[in-house]
């Protein structure tokens, strides 16, 4: 479990395609804490840290990232050199932030519009039919591994939904959401409580 609150933006410093993707990633995380095994929350998606250790370019953790993680997760994230969002997994007595998250990514939206507004920026996605129906005004989402509050959503004829999201400087600074532009592909995964009403509505 996560809480969409990013403590590092580390760097894929190299990829090799193999049977699976092995990654390995940049981070400033002391990895003398991080155990084999342990999850690693990577702009949104749970992964499994399967080597650790430290050079000269500073501490690095290797993940293998499978054909499904692949496809399921927004195109181009896993190139070399580009920037993701890092949570470790939540301890019992840790402070919950944002929202319970499950690293588990429900399906990629698209960035529509960044307009700046005073010293924030208004962000636009569009999300998939699929999901319309779980993301609600003042409700929460998570985009890259972030935890944020929708302002508003719009239905879409396509059955896509368009939602805003207001991006203060903190959570720009601290995140990868610095790079948001028109086109970016963004992997989203809704509120478990969205989820499971979801279920339960479906089971009448």
């Amino acid at each position: 479990m996560f809480t969409g609150i990013i403590t590092d933006i580390g760097t894929i410093r190299s990829r090799e395609d193999r049977g699976d993707t092995r990654l390995i990633i940049g981070t400033v995380y002391d990895t003398g804490t991080i155990d084999l095994g342990a999850s690693i929350a990577c702009s949104g998606a749970c992964l499994t840290v399967v080597d650790k250790g430290a050079d000269e370019a500073g501490p690095w953790f290797a993940i293998d990232a499978s054909a499904e993680t692949l496809a399921c997760t927004a195109p181009g994230m896993w190139d070399a050199g580009r920037r993701l969002n890092l949570e470790r997994a939540l301890k019992v007595g840790d402070e919950l932030g944002g929202h319970i998250v499950t690293g588990h990514v429900d399906a990629v939206g698209k960035v529509v519009s960044v307009v700046p507004v005073g010293d924030s920026v208004t962000v636009t996605i569009a999300a998939p039919a699929t999901l319309a129906a779980h993301i609600a005004p003042k409700g929460s989402i998570t985009v890259d591994g972030v935890s944020l509050t929708v302002n508003d959503v719009t239905d879409q004829p396509s059955g896509e939904a368009h939602f805003t999201l207001n991006i203060i400087p903190h959570t720009q600074a601290m995140t990868t959401l610095d790079e948001a532009a028109a086109g970016r592909p963004v992997n989203l995964e809704i509120d478990i409580l969205a989820r499971y009403l979801a279920r339960m509505q479906a089971r009448g």
